[in-house]
């Protein structure tokens, strides 16, 4: 099906919350990783969220280091793609600082309005604004006016209370106060004052200990019992219906039951790139170890193309991050989930 549109996304993210399950969101930054999420969500029959970071859109442009640029093309392509599948996917991009606005969300944006002049479709749905390395005041005033800016293009803004620690795409929170790791549920009313009157949705990333990076189950000191704090605060003040679309960053290392958890209290998006990162590029290191005297020419020998030809270890690349996407929508509970399937 092709990429959702501003109503289908928000029917997603209204089912997730209702049903108490969230969407992967996963970061790529190659065809091939692509072509692997959007093949991972088809056998799960999950709908689910792809997304670009600065870096990720970097590296698809090549030489050029445009990472607009990148996110353009990569995004493209994945229109194209997505169109040939029975599943609903949205575009996202991941993690732009105030520094990088101009450079790569802004851009991206305006690429949309452009495209909506034309009669065509969004080329993003939704955009992240991490306003995590800026003082709260200036992070909420730079959200309403980037909410205002998404709102009149149908694009969802996500935005970030509390900083996500360790480090992720070149950006580091390794030497953070741990106080910051976790929001409060003031910190999150105060998004919601800011941007409750503007004609649009926001989804929200509240930290709760999370750290990006790798680390083994257990090392990780999530304390998911924030969110609920945070909605409740949020129904307290606005009523029951009220509730936050909540983001999950920093999951690597996190338990089944700590993820669970977070389900029950709004999650309904985890970003997940480190554990994909590996998965695809631990069977291009089987492949080079099984095939080493095939992949090289040692000793003047001509190798063998077969081994060495780079679709050989990328399908296998592709097919283990599939794989590995499976497995994420299994723990989120999106398996089976499909607006297409029911």
């Amino acid at each position: 099906m092709p990429v959702v549109n501003y109503q289908e996304y928000c029917k997603m993210l209204d089912r997730a919350l209702e049903n108490k399950f969230a969407y992967p969101a996963v970061n790529v930054a190659s065809i091939e990783s692509a072509n692997g999420v959007l093949e991972g969500f088809a056998k799960a029959k999950s709908d689910g969220i792809i997304q670009v970071s600065i870096g990720g859109g970097k590296h698809v442009s090549g030489s050029l280091g445009d990472s607009a640029l990148g996110a353009i093309s990569l995004a493209n392509h994945i229109h194209t793609m997505a169109a040939k599948y029975d599943i609903n996917v949205a575009l996202h991009t991941d993690h732009c600082t105030a520094g990088n606005l101009n450079t790569f969300m802004k851009p991206l944006i305006e690429e949309t309005r452009r495209r909506r002049e034309q009669g065509l479709p969004n080329l993003f749905n939704s955009h992240m604004f991490d306003g995590s390395d800026i003082p709260l005041e200036e992070n909420i005033a730079i959200s309403k006016e980037l909410m205002a800016l998404c709102a009149e293009n149908e694009i969802i803004l996500e935005v970030e209370a509390g900083v996500v620690g360790g480090e992720e795409d070149g950006v580091s929170n390794e030497h953070v106060s741990k106080e910051k790791l976790y929001t409060t549920p003031e910190d999150m009313l105060m998004f919601e004052e800011a941007l409750k009157d503007i004609d649009g949705k926001y989804m929200l990333a509240a930290t709760f200990g999370n750290v990006h990076g790798v680390y083994k189950p257990g090392n990780v000191k999530l304390t998911p019992s924030i969110l609920k704090e945070g909605q409740d605060a949020l129904k307290a003040k606005y009523g029951d219906d009220e509730n936050y679309y909540l983001v999950f960053h920093g999951g690597s290392g996190s338990t089944k039951d700590e993820i669970e958890e977070t389900l029950e209290y709004g999650t309904v998006k985890m970003n997940i790139d480190t554990d994909t990162q590996y998965a695809f590029t631990r069977p291009i290191v089987d492949h080079m170890f099984n095939h080493y005297d095939e992949v090289l020419k040692v000793e003047g020998e001509v190798g063998n193309k077969k081994a060495y030809d780079p679709r050989a270890y990328l399908k296998k690349a592709q097919g283990a991050m599939a794989q590995r996407v499976i497995e994420a929508c299994d723990v989120l509970r999106s398996s089976g989930q499909s607006m297409s399937q029911k």
